[in-house]
């Protein structure tokens, strides 16, 4: 990734050019910032461009939230006892095999910086997560893209990247932007075959979105592979992503060695309260699985009476193909409907569209069929 902004002040050229050459990255367009743009009453808006749950938050987390903001004066419990304690409770894992973050990409890039250094390779699938490459070229390690295949990662491509120089590789499961899933049986045959000095950064941000049947076992995996380092989010099916929380379950010594790069303060009391409580409410995260199957559904619905290709998903999202995507998407922003372009992760014709409530979806359709046939 390179950026094209020129730099021109001195102190700015001091530094380091694999820092010069990092795109930052860019997030879903705020509703408030298009209102602008468009002259739109913000009302009228439909964001379905970020992966957010369209059910809010937990009641649990609503009422945590305003019980934490009575004591804000207070700087927050560095350690996160309480929220480490209800995750290992949780998820069965031991307290100290637990890393806390400000959103999973802190914890991607905690162990970026306490593992990579210039010199070493990280690998990732093409069409990945724009954040692997970002938090590898910010320790000036250089990054390896290896092709998708259909869309999704070729592990046995990625373990024919492996040199002596790779130090991490990342696997997104589901993957974003394309939703597609890698196969349990596959994915730890993969672990099995990867070097005991190369870390696998698993990264689950979607898993809670998965079937029972799909859901992950890779926390059990643990135990037989200390390089492997998971992480999870509180931002998509608990709908705590303007809080930014998330948390990485791994080996012992590889959380004391990313607790040790960490921020003193890196989650704020207000999400570490509103985490615990939302990991209490397991009807809220059932309601928000099914919205999301509903949703789908309905979607891929309305893509197969337009007559659209789309890569079948199993997060909270599909992308879906159009020509002129690039032009499609503007008139979308024009009537109010904000989805996500992914021609930076080379898929120029394509957008991405979250699911949303059924009324958001069927809005989004109905945008989208008008504009086609306006192209006709």
């Amino acid at each position: 990734m390179s950026s094209s902004n020129q730099i021109h002040s001195a102190v700015a050229k001091l530094a380091p050019e694999y820092i010069k050459a990092i795109a930052p990255y860019q997030g879903g367009k705020p509703i408030s910032e298009l209102a602008r743009e468009m002259g739109l009453q913000v009302e009228v808006i439909v964001k379905l461009a970020s992966n957010e749950n369209p059910l809010g938050i937990s009641p649990k987390a609503d009422y945590a939230i305003q019980e934490a903001v009575l004591d804000i004066a207070r700087y927050p419990d560095g350690n996160s006892f309480a929220l480490r304690d209800a995750v290992s409770k949780k998820f069965s894992i031991a307290p100290n095999q637990l890393v806390f973050g400000n959103g999973s990409n802190d914890i991607l890039e905690l162990a970026a910086r306490a593992f990579l250094t210039a010199g070493c390779e990280t690998i990732y699938s093409q069409h990945a997560f724009a954040v692997y490459p970002l938090v590898t070229q910010a320790t000036g390690a250089t990054g390896v893209v290896v092709p998708a295949e259909n869309y999704g990662h070729d592990l046995t491509a990625m373990l024919a990247a492996i040199t002596p120089k790779t130090r991490m590789i990342f696997v997104a499961n589901p993957n974003n932007p394309t939703g597609t899933l890698l196969g349990k049986d596959e994915l730890l045959a993969f672990l099995r075959q990867v070097p005991k000095t190369v870390l696998v950064m698993l990264d689950e941000a979607y898993d809670e979105y998965l079937s029972a049947a799909n859901k992950s076992e890779a926390i059990a995996w643990l135990s037989e592979f200390d390089n492997l380092i998971i992480s999870r989010t509180f931002s998509k099916a608990y709908g705590l992503a303007g809080l930014r929380v998330g948390f990485g379950l791994c080996h012992a010594d590889i959380a004391d060695l990313m607790n040790r790069v960490r921020q003193p303060f890196n989650v704020n009391s207000i999400a570490q309260a509103a985490a615990v409580a939302s990991l209490a409410d397991d009807d809220f995260v059932e309601r928000s699985y099914a919205l999301n199957q509903a949703g789908m559904a309905q979607l891929t619905q309305g893509f197969n009476k337009l007559g659209l290709e789309y890569i079948p998903s199993f997060a909270n999202f599909v992308s879906f193909a159009v020509r002129n995507a690039t032009q499609v998407n503007q008139k979308l922003l024009q009537n109010g409907v904000i989805v996500r372009p992914i021609a930076n992760y080379e898929m120029p014709d394509y957008l991405r569209v979250s699911i949303g409530l059924f009324s958001e979806n069927a809005r989004f359709l109905e945008v989208l069929e008008q504009i086609l046939k306006s192209n006709e």
